[in-house]
Order: structure tokens, then C-alpha cells, then sequence
């Protein structure tokens, strides 16, 4: 009987042992589990203040050789990159350009003012004889009374009167020789209309350099752009090659005219982007006073000026950046050293303050309200509410609130 109570009872006690065990399986299973989330310790560090955009570099002073008339120039003897040296180096050959061809009123036109040219000579020719005829006359008018003057025959005043008339003579005798001139040279301007093109025969060899103007580079440096390659007609004043210094190397950067309005020359810069493996330091060197509208890739038409940056670093530390080569450019408008920072990506708008979620050592979400200050594209300046050491939940979705468990998120 008492061994039967006893298994009774030990029965009995296994069945309690099993539910309390049931039971806090239970309340484990149902109790709330830690929301995995990112997070970051706030500590000091530096902050700054920049403005970020993308530029080109570009040659400061580029000079551009254009033609100086209308003509063929040849085939390019340089190519982009080439040095070249002032003065000497040749850039270009111009060669002038041959008559056109007349047509049949054209021709007749020109047939008739030959003939016209050749009547205008002939008319000042005889104008010409003439003269020498009065001139011959008069000369010889003037001995005769200078024999006479001198016999006292007649008066020296009809004396004066002979010379000046063989002046007279003599000027219009000059006239008409200067009339006969310019007559005989309006005939050969008229004759030449009449020249024919030359048709040049591709199979002929080349007529040589000495046909042609010759243009040299205007500054030691190097060629940046050829503008005809080949052989081409080319009007007066139309470019042909563009030379520049790459010493001489700036950026240029298109900032959006509510950022420029914050710029100053003298403000530090970094280029990056450039395709080195090292930051390149400049320094703002003019920020234009007019802007322009420019349509982005979304097609926002934006206001932005043109900043334009000088290089510190010597040319050896940008080899290989030259002239409208694509960089990054980080403007410094103001920096900051050792202050405590908390990442952009823990702020959030709590009843129209700014707060954190802030993990404590027992692993549950503390809403604590913060005064953030100066911010760049990834900190902000804590001013108030938070301290070094402080681990923040970084980008807390709507399921984190106050009090709720939370464990740091693995990887």
C-alpha cells in the first residue's frame, strides 16, 4: 500500500515538473524578441563644412591660331599632345585660293572691261604725247626769249611768264604719264579676271611648302585641339589649332548659384576623382558674378557659376591630368577639430525636435531628444544630449520605440 502511494505521488510529481516546464517554454516563445538594428558608437572627431561638385580642368590661357584669309589649308603637320616650340614650330599652311571659274556673262563682262582698259590707255597715251608736245614747245619757247632777255629785247617779265609756262608743262606733261600708268595697270587688273583656275592633277607631286603661308605656334607648349586634319577650305578668321601650356592647369567648377553665394576666393579645396590614388590640394582662386541656366540630367533647369581653382601641388604629383579632364572638387567652407559628432543616418524629427534612439548596456531602446548643430554629409556637431561612448541606432525603422529590446545586428 505505501509503495503504491509513493508511485502515486512521484507520478503526480513528474506531471507538475512537465507543466511548470510546458509553462516557461510558454513565456519564453511568447516573449518579446531583440530587433536586430545597426548601430554606432558617438565619439569626437573633425568635421567639415564643404560643398561638393563635379568639374573639368582646363588650360588657363589658350591660344588659338585662326587663318588669316580665305584659303586651302594644307594637312595637318601636328597632332593633339604634340610640343611645340615659339616661334619656331609651324602650325599651319595656307595656301591661297585659286579664281573661280566664269561663266559665259561673267566672261563677256570681263572681255568688255579689258577692251574699255585697253581705249582708257590709249586715250591717256595720246594725252601723254600731248603734254610731252606742250612741254617740247614751251622749252623751247623759253630760250628763245631767254636769248632775247638777254639782249635786253625783251622784259624779264615776259621772261618769268616763259618759265612758267614750261613748269606748267612740264606738270602736265608728269600728269599725264601718271594717268598713262595707272590706265596700263587697271588694263592688267582687267586681264587678270580673265585668269583661268589651275586644275592641279592629283597624280602630280606636291608644288612644295614655298607655295604656301606658313603660321607658327604663337607659345611653348603643346597642342590641344586641331580643328582640320585634312586638307580643307578654310574662310578668313575660321580657327585652326589651339595651343596652351599644361604648367598652367585650373579647375572649373558649376555650383549651384545657392552654394557659390558661399564662396570666396582664398577657400581651401581638395580634387578628387581625378583617376590618382592621392588627393590633389587648390584653392579658390575666382568666383564668377554672373550665372547661367543649365538644365540637369532630370531635366531641372538650375541656376549655377562658374568657381575656378587653382592647383597647389606641383605638376609632378597630377601626372597625366590634362585639359578637360573630368575631377571631383571638395570646396572647405569651414572645419572643425575634435567635437562630438553623431551620424546623420540617427536623426530622426521626434514632436518637432530632433532625437536618437540610444541602445543601453541592457539592451533596450532609449528615446533621447538631441540639439544637433553644424552638419556635413555625414555628421552633425552634437551640441546637446548625447556623450562619447553612446551607441545610437542608426536608420531606426517604425518598429523601434521607447523601451523596446534590441540587439546589434550582425555584419
Amino acid at each position: 500500500m505505501a509503495t503504491q502511494t509513493r508511485k502515486t505521488w512521484r507520478k503526480r510529481l513528474l506531471i507538475v515538473v512537465a507543466l511548470a516546464a510546458l509553462g516557461a517554454l510558454a513565456v519564453w516563445a511568447m516573449r518579446p524578441q531583440p530587433i536586430a538594428v545597426d548601430l554606432a558608437v558617438i565619439d569626437r572627431g573633425d568635421l567639415i563644412l564643404s560643398v561638393e561638385d563635379e568639374g573639368r580642368t582646363r588650360i588657363r590661357d589658350i591660344y588659338v591660331v585662326s587663318s588669316p584669309m580665305a584659303g586651302s589649308v594644307l594637312r595637318s603637320p601636328l597632332d593633339v599632345g604634340d610640343e611645340v616650340v615659339a616661334g619656331e614650330t609651324v602650325a599651319a599652311f595656307i595656301r591661297p585660293l585659286t579664281p573661280e571659274f566664269l561663266d559665259a556673262r561673267s566672261r563677256a563682262e570681263a572681255e568688255a572691261a579689258i577692251e574699255a582698259a585697253r581705249a582708257a590707255v590709249q586715250l591717256a597715251s595720246a594725252q601723254e604725247l600731248e603734254a610731252s608736245a606742250e612741254w617740247s614747245f614751251q622749252q623751247s619757247e623759253l630760250n628763245r626769249i631767254a636769248e632775247l632777255a638777254r639782249r635786253d629785247i625783251v622784259s624779264q617779265r615776259e621772261f618769268e611768264r616763259a618759265r612758267a609756262a614750261v613748269n606748267a608743262a612740264s606738270a602736265r606733261m608728269a600728269s599725264a604719264q601718271a594717268t598713262l600708268a595707272v590706265r596700263e595697270r587697271e588694263l592688267e587688273a582687267a586681264r587678270a579676271r580673265l585668269t583661268a583656275p589651275q586644275v592641279v592633277d592629283p597624280q602630280a607631286p606636291s608644288a612644295g611648302e614655298d607655295c604656301c603661308l606658313r603660321l607658327h605656334a604663337p607659345i611653348t607648349g603643346e597642342v590641344l585641339t586641331v580643328h582640320h586634319r585634312s586638307e580643307t577650305v578654310v574662310r578668313a578668321g575660321e580657327p585652326l589649332i589651339e595651343f596652351g601650356d599644361p604648367q598652367l592647369l585650373e579647375a572649373e567648377v558649376e555650383l549651384l548659384s545657392s552654394e557659390a553665394v558661399r564662396m570666396r576666393p582664398g577657400l581651401r579645396a581638395e580634387i578628387d576623382g581625378w583617376g590618382g590614388d592621392h588627393i590633389l590640394a587648390a584653392r579658390v582662386r575666382r568666383v564668377e558674378s554672373a550665372g547661367f541656366t543649365k538644365v540637369s540630367a532630370l531635366g531641372i533647369e538650375e541656376q549655377r557659376v562658374r568657381v575656378v581653382l587653382d592647383f597647389e601641388d606641383p605638376p609632378e604629383m597630377r601626372e597625366g591630368l590634362g585639359h578637360g579632364f573630368r575631377v571631383v572638387a571638395r570646396i572647405v567652407l569651414d572645419e572643425f577639430e575634435d567635437v562630438v559628432r553623431v551620424p546623420l543616418g540617427a536623426l530622426f524629427r521626434h514632436e518637432g525636435d530632433w532625437a536618437v534612439f540610444v541602445a543601453g548596456d541592457d539592451g533596450i531602446a532609449r528615446l533621447r531628444p538631441i540639439t544637433p548643430g553644424t552638419r556635413d554629409g555625414s555628421f552633425a556637431i552634437v551640441e546637446a544630449g548625447l556623450e562619447p561612448g553612446a551607441r545610437v541606432i542608426l536608420y531606426p525603422s517604425d518598429r523601434i520605440a521607447d523601451g523596446v529590446p534590441v540587439t546589434e545586428r550582425d555584419g
